[in-house]
């Protein structure tokens, strides 16, 4: 059995989030999805619309997602892939680089962002929007 890791936020979930989500599953028989913490969201100075809680259940709804797991902090990962018996890490490619000092314990893929979709834009569009 082949398990593939992904790290993220995950608000205001959008079809930009499936997409990689499907692609990220398609590497694999098993996707684990670790969501950023709202503790951990704030460290990143980053505020999330809903919970961590929201997020989590509407991230395990997906039918490519296997598990959620909690994001406490950026160090963890590596843990992660080790406790989950991880043969893939998956991010978007604006992470590009960032995590290849994974590559010695698992396969790193940085994958294509949807194009024209981010919850950036959607929240910096939405108090406009009629």
């Amino acid at each position: 059995m082949k398990t593939v890791i992904t790290y993220g936020t995950f608000d205001m979930f959008h079809v930009g989030h499936v997409k990689l989500l499907r692609r990220a599953r398609g590497l694999g028989d098993r996707l684990v999805v670790a969501i950023s913490t709202d503790e951990f969201n704030a460290q990143k100075g980053k505020k999330a619309f809903f919970s961590f809680e929201d997020r989590a259940a509407i991230v395990a709804a997906c039918r490519y997602v296997d598990e959620v797991i909690p994001e406490n902090t950026w160090d963890q990962k590596r843990d992660d892939i080790l406790g989950n018996d991880v043969d893939i890490f998956v991010m978007g490619d604006d992470w590009e680089g960032k995590f290849d000092d994974l590559s010695d314990i698992c396969e790193v893929i940085y994958l294509s962002r949807t194009p024209d979709v981010s919850t950036t834009y959607i929240k910096e569009t939405l108090p406009n929007w009629s």
